[in-house]
């Protein structure tokens, strides 16, 4: 494989940095493009306090099922310019549909072969662009189904479960100063504003709250392999239950045990606490295996009809369904 670098430009004409990645051989190659969580990520899944090395590895298993990977640096993360904390969750979706023009118009590219890898918000802008004609697949790693402030205290319940003892006997305080920091949020009216005197990107963080990702699902006419691990502490498992409901044609969903939402196994109790050091390993090798097989399948395959049977995995495991 090899790595060139790819500007996508965006509908303001901001460029957005990247890498496109493509396998061996003489192209056009199917491809997909790979859309990170939230925050100031880089084209890997980088930030400052968190390094989800989520985009090499993907290219590498991408490229040995002869698929191409475009990924960029959020605005304001790695080469792209801006500040990240005043682009809205809308400006991300933005971008995310500019990178699948750029890549389904770039020569060494199927355009009739383009899929979209998303994790975290990554995935919920996936959802939305389901219904685009120039996509053809989808994955979703660890997206919500639900309006995003539901999304968002689910989270707070969930991480706040596992925080130490003496930690939990002051939830009542911490969840009243947390509501009154939401509340704060949601009167503001720029881009960032000082929440407890630090500086948030307030219209994210508005417009996050108050999506629903349910209705682009009902929208998507292209095949979803969704998979979320069944130690996702910031996405609620049965999420992939209201996917597989809403995706109108074929939905495969895989509830995988041991996987947090960092993409690595687990075999201890979940906490935030153990994500520095799940973080040393690499990302889960068999879900690798497992996205780059089936987008293999799907972008190899003559264009079709999305209309088939709604295939489900059982709910304990991460076998291929039937």
């Amino acid at each position: 494989m090899r790595d060139i670098e790819m500007a996508v430009i965006a509908d303001d004409a901001v460029p957005l940095a990247g890498t496109l990645t493509l396998p061996e051989g003489p192209g056009p190659h199917p491809a997909v493009l790979l859309l990170h969580g939230s925050g100031p990520m880089d084209r890997d899944g980088n930030s400052t306090k968190l390094r989800m090395d989520l985009g090499a590895p993907l290219a590498a298993a991408m490229a040995a099922e002869g698929i191409a990977v475009l990924r960029y640096d959020r605005r304001g993360a790695g080469d792209t310019p801006g500040d990240w904390r005043t682009a809205g969750f809308t400006d991300n979706r933005r971008d995310a549909s500019a990178a699948v023009r750029a890549l389904a118009a770039h020569p060494d590219i199927r355009p009739d072969a383009v899929g979209v890898v998303g994790h975290s918000e990554g995935a919920v802008h996936a959802m939305a662009l389901g219904a685009r004609p120039d996509v053809k697949a989808l994955v979703l790693l660890a997206g919500f189904a639900r309006v995003g402030e539901d999304a968002f205290r689910w989270q707070g319940r969930s991480v706040s479960r596992t925080l130490p003892a003496p930690v939990r006997l002051l939830l009542p305080v911490l969840r009243a100063l947390a509501e009154r920091q939401l509340a704060r949020v949601k009167t503001t009216t720029t881009d960032v504003a000082r929440v407890a005197r630090i500086p948030v990107n307030a219209r994210w963080m508005r417009e996050m709250l108050h999506h629903d990702s349910r209705t682009d699902l009902a929208a998507v006419r292209v095949p979803v392999l969704a998979v979320t691990g069944d130690k996702d502490l910031q996405v609620d498992p049965a999420d992939l239950d209201e996917i597989s409901r809403l995706v109108p044609g074929e939905a495969e969903v895989h509830r995988i045990p041991d996987l947090t939402h960092l993409l690595r196994r687990d075999t201890g109790r979940p906490s935030v606490g153990s994500y520095r050091r799940l973080l040393r390993g690499p990302v889960d090798p068999d879900l690798l295996a497992q996205v780059a097989d089936w987008l293999g399948r799907q972008l190899h395959e003559t264009p079709k009809e999305t209309s088939a049977v709604k295939r489900t995995a059982p709910s304990g495991g991460s076998e291929a369904a039937q």
